[in-house]
């Protein structure tokens, strides 16, 4: 009898000991794919995400408590992303959430955190409609929240470029996904409010190989510029059988062109893309050096897997730190209504906000914070005029 006492007590103790240290922490879910084609967007999300609270943790927390973040691999499945969401939420207990990198995923599992009132930051995921799912009337409130560039921003700056470049005759390949096809909508919209109608519109699905069949179609309608919607291994296969046809074609696209996944697989038939991008791997401001030594030392990187998402997922953390802090609450109402009024203004690495949302408006990024990247010397880079001045600076090089 006294053994069992004596196990009981140590149970009661580990319980009481694993209670009073959850909370003394504060629990934001982190949910991405961190293995599979979107692994890039997924690990860097996660990466730059944990720099952040490292960085908060360090000079005290929020709220006198220490950030700790309840890591997910969604594998960029739907399914997967409703059950993690459903996890993090009646058993890990988190007060919100940062990531999503896919759309599907995004859209398929946030309803689980709006009916629960739990802020999500969606950090990567860029379709259009996921800060939309739940707008007012049709519901109260909406904990949507996102500082990614959206599809209808990146859409415009590529139909612009098409024009600017003097392009009329573009193509569009995309893949199959809700981000491949959401995206190809909100690009044929643009493209249409500056008077252009593609001569080609390709679809392909997440693993295939090869596009050349794609690639054919879009030659033979007399595409003058090829544009692309996609992730990046099946976006190094689509620029590869452009290459394969002996087509030089300029190529454009989302901002997913910038992964390293494309980048490495396209090798030099990737070189001169374009694609809007809200962070080069540049130095730029004392902000953005400080976040590229400190992601390079900690992780034994030179080039980040996806700068855009290591960015956009440190800025999550410290757009949400500043919100708990302001409601002086983990509460989630509390801390929607604090994002939504944010009286603090807070150096990001992506930009600086200043009251970056309203209820109205859960968009964290504007139009005006994306700059054109291209990919020279199997990096990202910011775009010159020049990269839009003719054909020549902007075709695919075909491997020697």
């Amino acid at each position: 009898m006294l053994i069992k006492k004596g196990i009981l007590a140590v149970a009661l103790s580990a319980l009481l000991g694993s209670t009073a240290y959850a909370q003394q922490t504060i629990k934001i879910g982190l949910s991405g794919p961190m293995t599979g084609g979107s692994a890039a967007m997924g690990v860097s999300m996660r990466d730059g995400a944990k720099l952040a609270a490292a960085e908060i943790n360090k000079a005290g927390g929020v709220l006198g408590k220490q950030i700790q973040l309840v890591e997910r691999d969604d594998e960029a499945k739907n399914e997967l992303g409703v059950q993690i969401a459903q996890e993090l939420i009646n058993k890990e207990n988190v007060i919100a959430t940062v990531g999503f990198i896919n759309t599907g995923v995004s859209l398929a599992a946030q309803r689980f955190y709006q009916e629960a009132e739990i802020p999500v930051m969606n950090n990567v995921a860029t379709g259009t409609l996921v800060t939309k799912q739940f707008m007012q009337p049709e519901h109260k409130a909406n904990y949507i929240f996102r500082n990614s560039a959206n599809d209808s921003i990146q859409s415009a700056m590529v139909a612009d470029a098409v024009k600017k470049a003097g392009f009329s005759k573009p193509a569009i390949i995309a893949d199959s996904t809700n981000y491949g096809q959401l995206g190809k909508a909100d690009l044929e919209k643009a493209l249409a409010a500056l008077g252009i109608k593609p001569v080609a519109v390709e679809k392909f699905n997440i693993g295939d190989t090869d596009m050349t069949a794609q690639a054919l179609r879009a030659k033979d309608a007399g595409a003058d510029v090829v544009l692309t919607y996609a992730i990046g291994p099946e976006l190094a296969q689509t620029v590869n059988s452009v290459v394969k046809l002996g087509w030089k074609v300029p190529v454009m696209g989302s901002w997913t062109l910038s992964m390293a996944s494309f980048i490495d697989a396209a090798g030099a038939n990737g070189e001169g893309v374009l694609m809007p991008q809200t962070f080069i791997q540049t130095p730029s401001t004392p902000k953005r050096k400080a976040f590229i030594d400190a992601y390079q030392a900690a992780y034994k990187v030179d080039r980040i897997p996806s700068p855009v998402s290591a960015a956009q997922g440190y800025d999550s953390v410290l757009l949400l730190a500043a919100a708990i802090e302001q409601a002086k609450s983990t509460d989630g109402k509390k801390i929607r209504e604090a994002l939504e009024n944010l009286d603090k203004k807070l150096e990001g690495v992506v930009t600086n906000y200043d009251h970056p949302f309203s209820a109205t408006d859960h968009e964290a990024i504007t139009a005006n914070i994306p700059v054109l990247g291209t990919v020279k010397g199997g990096r990202v880079v910011p775009a010159n005029p020049a990269d839009l001045e003719g054909a020549n600076a902007l075709r695919v090089k075909p491997k020697s």
